[in-house]
């Protein structure tokens, strides 16, 4: 049925709809009124009217049900009816819905155009506050157990009193911003149709109207006749509604008058239309079903903002996204749904490197957050679920993504001669979950004469955001300047249909711009870090007889390994270890080795709410100056952490094995051990290289008596030499690994500010760890899977994108460079040849494996009884059938599930509490997790750096050429390991630059303006693998800097 708002907007359709139809003259007389009479008497009877109107419908119950359709998905009413076109905004154009419009006259419907219209202003400010107040209490409300405090936006169970709420959001996004630019609107909204949707016919031209009417929520009674939608274009979706065609010609021509068309040129109190309205769920449902429509998790480009992505179904070349208009609202890591635009506003590019913004080396972590379609479409095939609090329609909807039994989408033409590919283009019709926090860093900016205040995101990614200035600090208005530099967290809480930018309200004023705690505040927050306390009843979880014991009675369970020479081995900072090492000579010449997780489910009792918080976060988040647990920290640092000299509780794997490194037997179990020395990797390094040596007290950690020194020497040079064997026969067997740098920070332990930095060092005494957790964690995946085969939480990576995978290697034959990457194998083995025999080989080999890494997908958790084809589970880095992870259960929550079932297994455990689609959805929400705590590590990193070169700068280093577009290249400046974007414009001292591709290589040539007039211009040919001479310098901008390119004759090379 039609709300009052919902035919406000109905006189704002986009140029092309405005000579469809014929106007009835009876409609100019309304139209002029609409123009003519604003007063406050007025708009209050206009206002009485529809409320009246609006009662007697909801009599009926359907205007109710609409509005409440609407608050399911987060959809201010306001926002939905913006579509300026008498029949183009709505969906509800069912049978029932287009009868009762027919009921109505046509006063009613301008009557309540202008009473929307007229009521507004008196009322929107206090409702925008009650708004504001809603937003928090729904983020605290829709945290489900997958922690998605967005996720219950969409989906949420429907109330009767939303429908209120919504009315109240209605009101108070109105007054965001009236300085609305048309030219993208127009350009996208009302883009003009292609030969192939455009028809003369009256029927054709109906349909094509009523193209934004389906992307409104619908009522059930609609919805159910929204089955028979036919695949969809970009302005066209056909309707199987032909015998209302009548009544919807008659609506369109009186949508049509003059006086509407002016009113659509920007008449008194009109908006224009920015953003299409939703489409409803059933119809995003059936559309899924039918192929018409894709789901997929958005990627924003963030060098380049106005570029987005989702993966495509066939997992051939990334669908993109052009501009703000096409990503309707959504923003990165959003789960959305996406029609794909017709073939004729389909990009042309020239590689398919371009086709998913890895063009933008930066993009690379943005780009690698993990996929949530299924790479072949096939009717038994569930990849990965996300899960808001309605779980069921969530689940809904990505299962008809995943069993797409539809007609597939028309696949892009083969490269054109010229080299030229077609990549489709699409935009968003539906957010199926909100996976960005809607929080971000910013500056808040004046405006004079405004009730708002314009809020600028650190991250470009996010749009402006309008701010009331009630919500703003006290004196700002009065004493601007003083903010100029003051770091905000601002949350949006809405985002209005006619409106380029959205509203929100400010939660927290971090401090100065530039300084490390308040930034990395703002990092937390924006990506939906938990930092606070633990609660009292968390706390209340935890053992209270302190210092604690282990119980008789639990000593009894378990093998006790405390006269074992076990120890750990982790950096020299950590203070949460979790894993220890033993490794013991038997008589034979085998060796018994031990891997010794911390028994951390002992302490995180299922359904307690010390495991809730636990699932919630997911992992603990490390940055440069500290650690965010996942659990409390007297259970991280001190009850499950496996210190020296202490008795604690494990789960051990044991393994009688040969110097060889063959598996004669294996053993699990819960057990008791007591660590006899906390080794560094240094230590452990000193200990591998010098094999000989005689090692005192005093060079190592305080060591049990009871296992000399020696004794623990012999232990870690065996396991060393084990490890070297197993390391040898996987990477012979096909394993991959891509080492990237790594910096790390000396701090100063007063001010935690950085003292020095390097490239971390990956040496013998990682490798040895590594390759045990390795073994234990694919140990322990074929255990539990083949004890709970529908209930097992494993760990997968799928294969490279295989178009991304001939792009490269269509290149590196282009650049002589000899690299197999028909596996994962033959690519590490091709890796390991030397790039030429000079001091500039490792660099090569850096840059060589950036450009491996990004075909490459990310590792996922997932629950076995949700892939049914066991090809599947495959870990395509490690080459093995079967992974999980088990080693790290103190700050991954997958690792307790993972302990839960092993238990269980074991007889030593309950039975997980869980089933199949619980389990999916906690491994869903720890890649989420994951994904944003690899890139909170990265900001922060990026974060320090800035500092130390502000502090320490400006800094000289010779950088390799990684990548080349047509107006930058990226570098990896090779002293600091850090890659940076270089634009040909902002280098100094350049006359001009060309760009040119030959098949695959792309290459610039720089023209330096000469220092000596008398002399010639110098050129420089940018391509990969080029040497370059770098300065990096800080910018203006707190915690930034950029890298300067220095003159060629400055290079040393």
């Amino acid at each position: 049925m039609d709300s009052p708002r919902q035919s406000k907007n109905r006189n704002r359709e986009p140029k092309r709809s405005q000579n469809q139809s014929s106007t009835p003259p009876q409609k100019d007389a309304y139209a002029r009124l609409l123009s003519q009479h604003c007063s406050s008497k007025f708009s209050l009877y206009l206002e009485q009217y529809a409320k009246d109107t609006a009662f007697q419908r909801e009599g009926n119950g359907p205007t109710t049900l609409l509005k409440v359709q609407s608050d399911r998905q987060n959809i201010p009413q306001r926002k939905r009816d913006q579509v300026p076109n008498d029949f183009s905004d709505s969906s509800d154009f069912s049978p029932s819905s287009l009868k009762s419009k027919g009921e109505e006259s046509s006063l009613s419907l301008y009557m309540e155009k202008l009473s929307t219209r007229g009521a507004q202003p008196d009322c929107e400010r206090k409702q925008g506050v009650s708004e504001r107040q809603r937003w928090g209490q729904r983020r605290d409300t829709a945290t489900s157990h997958d922690g998605d405090v967005e996720s219950g936006e969409e989906l949420s169970t429907l109330k009767p009193n939303d429908s209120r709420k919504h009315q109240k959001q209605q009101k108070k996004s109105k007054d965001s911003n009236r300085e609305v630019t048309s030219k993208e609107t127009d350009s996208f909204v009302g883009h003009p149709q292609s030969p192939k949707k455009a028809s003369t016919s009256g029927q054709e031209q109906e349909k094509m109207k009523k193209s934004k009417k389906k992307n409104l929520p619908k009522h059930p009674e609609e919805e159910k006749s929204g089955e028979g939608t036919s695949k969809s274009g970009f302005d066209t979706q056909m309707s199987p509604y032909g015998k209302d065609n009548t009544l919807q010609q008659s609506r369109a021509s009186s949508a049509n008058s003059p006086a509407e068309k002016s009113k659509n040129k920007g008449g008194r109190g009109s908006k224009k239309q920015v953003f299409e309205s939703y489409m409803a769920f059933e119809e995003v449902s059936h559309g899924l079903k039918r192929g018409e429509l894709i789901q997929g998790q958005l990627r924003i480009n963030p060098k380049k903002y106005h570029e987005a992505f989702i993966p495509s179904p066939d997992d051939i070349r990334d669908i993109f996204l052009d501009g703000i208009v096409a990503r309707n609202r959504a923003l990165n890591g959003d789960i959305v749904v996406v029609q794909i635009l017709p073939r004729e506003q389909w990009k042309v590019v020239r590689s398919d490197t371009d086709c998913d913004g890895t063009s933008e080396s930066e993009s690379l972590k943005e780009n690698m957050v993990q996929k949530k379609t299924a790479r072949t479409p096939r009717p038994d095939v569930t990849v990965e679920d996300q899960h808001s609090d309605q779980d069921e329609l969530i689940c809904k909807v990505q299962n008809t993504t995943l069993t797409d039994t539809g007609e597939p989408l028309e696949d892009p033409s083969t490269p054109q001669p010229n080299g030229e590919i077609l990549q489709k283009t699409a935009k968003v019709v539906y957010i199926v979950e909100k996976k960005h926090s809607r929080a971000v860093t910013g500056f808040l900016k004046f405006l004079p004469d405004k009730p708002f205040a314009m809020f600028s995101p650190v991250d470009h990614r996010v749009p402006r955001i309008n701010v009331f200035l009630a919500d703003c600090p006290e004196d700002f208005s009065s004493r601007p300047g003083d903010y100029s530099n003051t770091l905000f967290i601002c949350r949006i809480t809405s985002w209005a249909a006619d409106s380029n930018f959205a509203e929100g309200q400010l939660a927290k004023t971090l401090g100065q711009a530039g300084e490390i705690e308040p930034e990395t505040e703002g990092i937390l927050i924006e990506y939906d870090v938990d930092f606070s306390e633990f609660s009292d009843e968390v706390l209340d979880c935890l053992p209270k007889n302190l210092p604690w014991t282990i119980p008789p009675e639990e000593m009894r369970k378990r093998r006790d390994l405390r006269k074992e020479c076990i120890f750990t081995i982790d950096p020299s900072t950590a203070r949460d270890l979790d894993d220890a090492l033993s490794c013991k000579q038997l008589p034979d010449g085998n060796f018994e080795v031990g891997v010794h997780i911390a028994d951390v489910s002992y302490f995180v009792g299922e359904d307690s709410a010390l495991d809730a918080i636990a699932s919630q976060r997911a992992t603990s988040v490390y940055m440069v100056q500290k650690v965010i647990p996942m659990l409390p920290r007297l259970l991280c640092e001190e009850l499950c952490s496996l210190n020296p000299l202490t008795d604690r509780l494990t789960f051990s794997v044991i393994w009688k094995i040969t110097p060889e490194g063959k598996i004669l037997s294996e053993w699990f179990g819960r057990s008791v051990i007591r660590s006899c020395v906390k080794l560094s990797y240094d230590h452990a390094q000193s200990m591998i290289e010098a094999p000989e040596k005689m090692f005192s007290a005093e060079e190592l950690p305080p060591a049990d008596p009871e296992h000399p020194i020696d004794e623990i020497h012999q232990a870690v040079l065996n396991l060393h030499s084990i490890a070297k064997n197993l390391r040898a026969q996987r990477f012979s067997g096909g394993a991959l690994r891509l080492d990237q740098l790594k910096l790390s920070f000396t701090l100063d332990k007063e001010t935690m500010m950085p003292q020095g930095c390097y490239v971390y060092q990956y040496r013998d005494s990682n490798k040895l760890v590594e390759e045990f957790m390795l073994l234990a964690n694919i140990a322990t995946a074929h255990h539990i899977y083949s004890r709970f085969p529908e209930l097992a939480l494993l760990r997968r990576h799928p294969p490279p994108k295989t178009k991304m995978v001939d792009e490269l290697q269509e290149l590196c034959d282009q650049l002589g460079i000899a690299i197999d990457l028909s596996s994962a194998g033959a690519l590490h083995k091709s890796l390991n040849t030397t790039l030429g025999d000079d001091k500039y080989t490792s660099a090569r080999k850096e840059v060589l494996t950036h450009m491996c890494s990004r075909p490459m997908q990310m590792a996922l958790y997932f629950c076995t009884g949700v892939l049914k084809d066991a090809q599947l589970f495959k870990h395509y880095a490690l080459n093995v059938p079967l992974y999980t992870h088990f080693t790290s259960p103190i700050r991954r929550y997958a690792d307790i599930i993972v302990h839960r079932l092993l238990a269980s297994s074991l007889n030593c455990g309950p039975s997980l509490g869980l089933s199949t689609e619980e389990v999916q959805k906690q491994a869903s929400h720890c890649n989420d997790k994951k994904t944003l705590s690899k890139r909170v590590q990265e900001l922060s990193s990026e974060l320090f750096f800035g500092v130390f070169v502000k502090d320490c700068g400006p800094l000289d280093s010779e950088a390799m050429v990684m990548g080349v577009l047509d107006q930058s290249f990226d570098v990896l400046v090779l002293r600091y390991g850090v890659q940076k974007r270089i634009y040909c414009k902002s280098v100094a001292g350049l006359e001009s630059f060309h760009h040119r591709k030959v098949g695959k290589k792309s290459e610039l040539t720089l023209v330096w303006t000469p220092e000596d007039p008398e002399k010639a211009s110098e050129e420089q040919v940018i391509s990969i693998f080029t040497l370059v001479e770098v300065q990096l310098k800080a910018d203006g901008a707190p915690m930034k800097y950029s890298a300067v390119l220095k003159r060629p004759e400055e290079d040393n090379s």
